[in-house]
């Protein structure tokens, strides 16, 4: 049966070959990008191969909270069920570190924005639906205040402090909705893939991104990843497993998802 899957950041890399994978399959993408001319071109690209009813385009910045619930607000107008979200898009090292509502960029784009992103379209998915939330091997403890000022680190150590903070979300929810759905997951598609971001931070070209492709596809629609929610899936080993111990740490994770829901409040309000 054909589903309705949207793919953040699905302009190159992963997100774009997991788009043309789950085209070929049959299904229908809404793809997203925050390049406008960029998205045109890929929708326009895939509409003439796979037909415009299957291909629809957003263009949003997800270090902008005001354009992360205008996406959802799209989605939710143009949809009545959205059978998959995937939320792929994320940053690691960038020139501009601070974000225009005063948050660092990197925990904005691949911490917060998909969680408000999801709270937001969790009214239009299934209980049978899935949230498949790109994580990393890259994970390191953080504290909560640091998903609200500027950081001074690494590229590196912001980046793997901002994908144990989603991995931790992605289990706090998905346990949350394990009985009645949808899943939430969180997956390391694999690590040193050939993305674009593999390349601007390691100057490496890296292994082929249809790998990550692969997982994330099977991740929304295969019967392994259906009771998996709340659950962490490392695609380096191929296997379910415990992500960084820290994400066990009930106080923090209990603050997380605290600090989250207030950001959540205040991105609707604005």
């Amino acid at each position: 049966m054909s589903k309705t899957i949207l793919i953040t950041g699905s302009t190159d890399g992963i997100g774009k070959a997991c788009a043309m994978t789950l085209l070929m399959q049959g299904h229908r993408v809404l793809l997203h990008g925050r390049n406008q001319a960029k998205l045109d071109a890929l929708r326009d690209e895939l509409s003439t191969r796979f037909g415009s009813d299957r291909v629809t385009g957003y263009c949003a910045d997800l270090s902008v909270l005001a354009e992360v619930c205008a996406l959802a607000k799209a989605v939710r107008a143009d949809h009545a069920q959205l059978d998959v979200l995937i939320n792929n898009a994320g940053v690691f090292k960038t020139t501009q570190t601070l974000s225009s509502d005063g948050y660092d960029m990197r925990f904005m784009v691949n911490t917060i924005a998909p969680y408000i992103l999801t709270q937001a379209l969790l009214a239009i998915v299934p209980k049978q639906g899935r949230v498949i939330n790109l994580s990393s091997a890259a994970q390191s403890p953080f504290e909560v205040s640091e998903l609200l000022v500027p950081s001074n680190l690494s590229s590196g150590a912001v980046y793997a402090k901002s994908k144990l903070a989603l991995t931790m979300w992605s289990m706090s929810l998905g346990t949350q909705l394990k009985a009645s759905g949808p899943c939430v997951v969180a997956v390391n598609p694999k690590s040193f893939l050939g993305s674009k971001m593999v390349q601007e931070a390691y100057g490496m070209q890296g292994s082929s991104v249809q790998l990550g492709a692969d997982i994330l596809v099977e991740a929304a629609l295969s019967e392994r990843f259906a009771d998996a929610g709340g659950l962490y899936f490392d695609n380096d080993i191929g296997q379910f497993s415990p992500p960084h111990q820290s994400a066990e740490e009930q106080a923090l994770q209990t603050r997380l998802m605290e600090t989250l829901a207030q950001l959540n409040q205040h991105a609707n309000s604005i």
